[in-house]
């Protein structure tokens, strides 16, 4: 069995360089994966409402998946904090559609948390989640 001991650090290139924080944390097989908002390479949060930053906020949180052999099945709880919750229900069925055509259509344990603001003032959502790994697919990223 191919596992950590001890806590790693998970930070895919394809995101910003993180400061401060680990975009995901692997202790053995399970994948702890921080909050990601809706920030693009330039470290700039997209523009366009909550279907394009509801996407790009999971695509983030996948690639921190995929980074250590994970895929979107393997996710067995997703907590989504929003600035605006209404506006999120409004959009639900286009968020799903999204939801399907990056993940699939199986859906973990899910939470939807209203907040007054996320860490980026342009920021309307931000998703952190949980992943199981199978041992055959993961993979401990060096450092």
């Amino acid at each position: 069995m191919a596992t950590s001991a001890t806590a790693v650090p998970v930070n895919p290139p394809s995101l910003p360089e993180p400061r401060g924080y680990s975009h995901g944390t692997l202790s053995g097989n399970t994948l702890y994966l921080g909050g990601q908002t809706a920030l693009d390479a330039a470290m700039r949060i997209v523009p366009g409402g909550i279907v394009v930053q509801f996407r790009q906020a999971f695509a983030n949180l996948l690639a921190t998946l995929a980074h250590a052999g994970g895929e979107p099945g393997d996710l067995v709880n997703v907590t989504i904090y929003l600035t605006d919750i209404p506006d999120y229900q409004a959009h639900g069925k286009e968020i799903g559609a999204v939801w399907r055509e990056l993940a699939g259509p199986v859906y973990p344990a899910m939470a939807g948390i209203g907040t007054t603001a996320l860490w980026q003032p342009e920021a309307m959502i931000e998703i952190a989640g949980v992943a199981v790994i199978p041992p055959e697919r993961l993979v401990v990223p060096a450092g």
